[in-house]
């Protein structure tokens, strides 16, 4: 009956999770030019030159924001983007860009916030990460989203009880078939707008 159980839950768990993805678009802002903008750091991190003019979108966590003469550098530690475009939570990084957004932003509004950009690659610059010398892609951006951690409760799904159903349902159910306690809630955070 455990086995049994688990199944349901994990059948239950996958249908919501691809009822949810599908109503998942990529907002606006961040949507670009192209129909599909390169994602793949590593790879244009070994060929920085063959993807200068490129679209590109990434996405993670801005650790530094550096104010200079009519634009905004942020250094992103990049981690994968889910079907939304929004950052993957959990995953490791995948490496840092500097993405330089025309205009001022307040640092104080985005060191470490999640945000995802999209524009045109513009090559590669060596850099620090602390005094270690780092190698950063540059891309200019065109559209640029700031994302803000939500949490959301997880109820475990409830077993469905045949003799509950119908015009003269059993109060109580059949031996074996009744309702049952599946358990605390979970709570997960999650990437939102």
């Amino acid at each position: 009956m455990a086995v049994q159980t688990k199944v349901v839950r994990l059948i239950m768990a996958g249908a919501v999770a691809i009822a949810l993805s599908g109503c998942v678009s990529v907002p606006d802002a961040i949507k670009g030019t192209s129909p599909t903008p390169q994602q793949d750091l590593v790879r244009v991190m070994n060929a920085p030159e063959l993807y200068v003019g490129q679209e590109a979108r990434f996405g993670g966590k801005v650790i530094d924001v550096q104010n200079q003469q009519g634009k905004t550098r942020l250094e992103i530690a990049t981690v994968p983007l889910d079907s939304g475009a929004r950052p993957v939570l959990g995953e490791a990084s995948r490496g840092r860009i500097y993405a330089d957004v025309s205009g001022f932003l307040d640092p104080v509004d985005f060191r470490g916030q999640l945000v995802t950009v999209v524009g045109p690659i513009t090559g590669a610059v060596q850099g620090k990460i602390g005094s270690t010398p780092y190698k950063f892609m540059t891309m200019q951006v065109n559209g640029y989203k700031r994302w803000r951690l939500a949490q959301q409760v997880i109820m475990p799904p409830q077993p469905i009880d045949p003799w509950m159903w119908g015009p003269h349902p059993y109060r109580y159910g059949y031996p074996g078939w009744g309702w049952y306690n599946p358990g605390p809630a979970q709570v997960q955070t999650i990437v939102t707008e």
